[in-house]
């Protein structure tokens, strides 16, 4: 018998992590404060609740989130098959009735003898062995914890610019350099003359911005770095181009001279297959991002990996803090899981405590320690939020084909490109489950 391990929160990732230790028999106290607290933006008293939007995104496995999924379902998931069983129809989609998946998800866990649920805020560490699953809207007294914890790597908005991918750049438009050579050809940079600038400002003044919820302000009324690039828009015609579109320092290899305005690409990952526009964190919807964005020259057919966010969102500085299997480096007895480690998305949640449990529960019985590929989708996001490369410049990630290694070979079609990877990445994990015996 070994001492019960904690899990704090009972939403995607908590319960996912509840399950899996529970499915190596080991025991488990199941922390949640509902019913008797709700963040602003919990309504309903069961376990994994969807706040947002009801879909899981793309069921099929020739994209991110299908990959995703179907590993998750070999690695033990609970609420993947909760949610297949309460599907709603979404075309394309894996979409669910809220309440019945999360009633679901719930009688699994209370139905399960070896997890002890526990009502109540918790408000100190417990001890012994923990996997703290707060989730993004973590609570006061709980976030002070998790700040004492993780000293000054605590941030709690997510104020993230729109990521593409290298290979839908329009290479013939834009080009690589460093503002006065310095560091070398750093970044790539999309040149604009004026009336492009002009015709960009123009259309990011009247983009659709999402609207914020009661209990969320705007990051730029906090801090004035996070500014949205629509609002710095409003500042002025040339507002831009003496912020994030300042082109002093840069000239066009193709004219020899400097651009009116120039929108900059940095990395994104050591594999230099995702770039960040640089200064354009954006409160825009979705679909406005890729309309007003797609005009920057270069842009034009860009992929987006992320689009650009900025809302309340309690993370961790994961790269420094965590390690490949959630576990704390300097404390290795407490687990993270869920968005507050830098996994966006209620899948990517849930798989990060499928994960986190998993790592817990075979270190607990002396097992050997399953080492997720790095070409599985699951073994992507643990290499991006342990990466110490990203320290300094992390921002949550959600499942993406960017964040896996090149396949090696040239496929133009979309969708047979993105088979090859999730073909390519279930196999490695299967490969790597049958290995550790599972």
């Amino acid at each position: 018998m070994t001492a019960p391990v904690n899990v704090i929160g009972a939403g995607l990732a908590g319960c996912e992590a509840a399950w899996s230790l529970a499915r190596y028999g080991i025991n488990v106290r199941l922390y949640e404060m509902k019913p008797e607290k709700y963040s602003p933006a919990h309504k309903y008293s069961g376990f994994a609740e969807l706040v947002c939007s009801n879909s899981l995104k793309a069921a099929r496995v020739e994209s991110a989130a299908g990959m995703l999924k179907a590993e998750m379902e070999m690695l033990g998931s609970l609420t993947v098959p909760c949610a297949k069983e309460n599907a709603v129809e979404a075309g394309g989609a894996l979409a669910v009735d809220r309440e019945r998946f999360s009633d679901a998800v719930t009688e699994k866990i209370k139905s399960e003898p070896l997890i002890e649920v526990i009502p109540g805020e918790v408000t100190a560490l417990p001890e012994g062995i923990t996997i703290i699953a707060t989730g993004p809207l973590t609570s006061g007294a709980m976030a002070d914890v998790i700040k004492e914890l993780c000293g000054e790597g605590l941030s709690f908005y997510d104020a993230a610019a729109p990521i593409v991918t290298y290979e839908s750049l329009d290479k013939d438009k834009v080009f690589f350099a460093s503002r006065y050579g310095r560091g070398g050809d750093d970044y790539i940079n999309c040149p604009m003359n004026k009336e492009e600038y002009q015709a960009f400002q123009r259309e990011l003044l009247t983009a659709e911005r999402v609207q914020l919820r009661d209990f969320e302000t705007h990051p730029f009324s906090v801090y004035e770095g996070c500014m949205p690039i629509e609002v710095l828009a409003t500042r002025g015609e040339d507002a831009m181009r003496f912020g994030p579109m300042k082109p002093v320092g840069i000239d066009d290899p193709k004219t020899g001279r400097r651009p009116y305005a120039v929108v900059q690409l940095r990395r994104e990952n050591r594999e230099a297959t995702l770039f960040n526009l640089v200064g354009f964190q954006t409160n825009l919807k979705f679909g406005e991002q890729k309309r007003v964005f797609s005009m920057i020259p270069g842009l034009e057919n860009a992929e987006f990996m992320r689009f650009g966010v900025m809302h309340r969102n309690t993370f961790i500085n994961s790269p420094v803090l965590l390690d490949a299997d959630f576990s704390m480096r300097e404390r290795p007895e407490i687990f993270f899981a869920g968005q507050i480690t830098g996994v966006e998305g209620y899948m990517e949640s849930a798989a990060s405590g499928i994960i986190a449990g998993t790592a817990a529960a075979r270190r607990i019985l002396g097992l050997e320690r399953i080492s997720l590929p790095a070409d599985c989708m699951t073994g992507a996001l643990s290499a991006y939020i342990s990466d110490p490369f990203n320290d300094g410049k992390f921002q949550p990630m959600g499942a993406n084909m960017g964040i896996l290694p090149d396949i090696g070979v040239r496929i133009k079609d979309k969708k047979e490109r993105y088979g090859a990877y999730a073909a390519r990445g279930i196999e490695s994990l299967k490969r790597e489950l049958e290995r550790v015996g599972r």
